[in-house]
């Protein structure tokens, strides 16, 4: 079994849906697109399966039992085992503990804002920041809706904590286009100070 398959980004949430109930691939596949927009784009069918054939094959999920739907194939159930839920707890406790510098495409995307031109900058964040706001008020309402109908704090607290994290983004960006906008955010003409002296 190749070790990368263990390392996969989603065997953390594969772990935690199997905490929650046994499962089978397909309906995992689909809880957890409906859970993260994240996982929507990254997760397909077959990273998911290969990635439970690894944990099965590490013993941290075994097959319960076999469903069948009408016509449908017949599809194996997965229950998380002692040694998954142990591992569950390793991961969490580690990754809740440890800071890591996680790249994000707007990292590097932002790093390179001078090649838009002040103008150029000013417009593309002001977008951004639009789209930020339509967004965060949506996860908003939802969130809400959530904890409304019930739903444990406990349970959206993921949610809670992305869109503290979109705030702030939204100030951050606010507080650039508003430097870009009074001339108070220095702007080098041409090249990066830092790149001319290493060409030097």
């Amino acid at each position: 079994m190749p070790r990368r398959a263990l390392d996969n980004p989603i065997v953390l949430p594969v772990l935690g849906l199997l905490l929650e109930q046994p499962t089978h691939p397909h309906q995992m596949l689909a809880e957890l697109r409906r859970r993260s927009d994240a996982h929507a784009a990254a997760i397909t069918r077959g990273t998911l399966y290969n990635t439970v054939a690894a944990l099965s094959q590490a013993g941290w999920l075994a097959p319960l039992e076999r469903q069948r739907s009408g016509n449908r194939p017949e599809r194996t159930v997965y229950a998380l085992t002692d040694a998954g839920r142990e591992e569950l707890v390793r991961r969490l406790d580690a990754q809740i503990r440890t800071p890591q510098r996680e790249f994000s495409r707007f990292l590097g995307a932002v790093a390179y804002l001078g090649a838009l031109g002040r103008d150029g900058a000013a417009e593309a964040l002001t977008e951004r920041g639009r789209r930020l706001r339509l967004r965060t008020a949506e996860d908003e309402r939802r969130l809400e809706e959530a904890l409304a109908a019930g739903v444990p704090r406990m349970h959206v607290i993921e949610a809670e904590y992305a869109l503290s994290l979109a705030r702030a983004e939204i100030a951050w960006v606010d507080s650039v286009i508003e430097e870009l906008r009074s001339g108070t955010l220095a702007w080098p003409s041409g090249a990066a100070p830092e790149l001319e002296e290493e060409d030097a």
